[in-house]
């Protein structure tokens, strides 16, 4: 018995992974063909033909965030610092995401590290690790956009269950479990993933239409799973975009600063 080259290895875990009597193709096209009819086929019992959603949100995201990193790799031979040096101001690096804002670097005169809008374990631990001086800081950003990337896996693992959180909270009235919430939030990260996905590809500026799909795809997704008069679910899909919103602003701000730290 000979051992199995690698191109065949390769044939028979891409055929065992993808195929499956078909289901990856089934999945993906009831996906992307009709939002939220996933979420209503597994929640009905109807799961053999499908992909499972935990699998088939992390095939997508896995490969998107490779593809990130890949770009990343490809755009940048030798990584950039994220501040560059001015000889007449001292760097300072600010963080905006959303309406938060975080700032810290060196005081006018270049002595001495200053840090606003954050806690005073965090401004001392950055202050440390940052603040030997302005070539430094501008030394230990480089490398700072894969590191990002690096940490939006983590930061999505918390983002997830808190938007099952959030739909559970609003949808408390459907004495739904918040398994089936998060069986919904996966489906639709799936596909929020998958459109992230289509930002990379060089579409001559069509590929910005991706974004605009997003909130059109969720709001038909959550009206064919929950239902509901369209008046109730603008107001509880308000409630669950502005929970979420801030639920990923506090993610993405830890996750700037995990990087910076990293």
């Amino acid at each position: 018995m000979r051992a199995p080259t690698v191109g065949e290895f390769v044939q028979q875990f891409g055929g065992a992974y993808l195929s499956t009597e078909g289901a990856m193709g089934r999945t993906l096209a009831q996906l992307f063909r009709h939002p939220g009819e996933l979420t209503r086929q597994y929640l009905r019992g109807r799961r053999k033909h499908y992909v499972l959603p935990l699998r088939l949100y992390l095939t997508i995201s896995v490969l998107v965030l490779l593809a990130l990193r890949l770009s990343n790799l490809l755009d940048a031979g030798q990584p950039q610092p994220a501040v560059q040096l001015d000889k007449d101001e001292p760097p300072k690096v600010e963080l905006k995401i959303g309406g938060a804002s975080v700032q810290f670097g060196f005081k006018p005169d270049g002595k001495g590290f200053e840090c606003e809008n954050l806690p005073a374990w965090v401004c001392k631990r950055l202050e440390q690790r940052l603040g030997t001086g302005p070539e430094a800081l501008a030394n230990d950003t480089r490398g700072l956009k894969a590191r990002l990337v690096d940490a939006v896996g983590p930061a999505m693992f918390v983002l997830l269950p808190g938007f099952a959180a959030w739909l559970a909270l609003a949808y408390r009235n459907r004495r739904l479990r918040y398994t089936e919430h998060l069986v919904f939030a996966l489906h639709v990260h799936a596909f929020w993933f998958a459109m992230l996905g289509i930002t990379l590809l060089p579409l001559g500026g069509f590929e910005g239409l991706a974004w605009l799909v997003v909130p059109v795809y969720t709001w038909l997704a959550m009206r064919r799973v929950y239902g509901g008069r369209w008046w109730t679910q603008a107001l509880r899909s308000s409630v669950v975009a502005t929970l979420y919103f801030t639920t990923m602003v506090a993610a993405m701000v830890i996750a700037a600063l995990w990087a910076l730290l990293a």
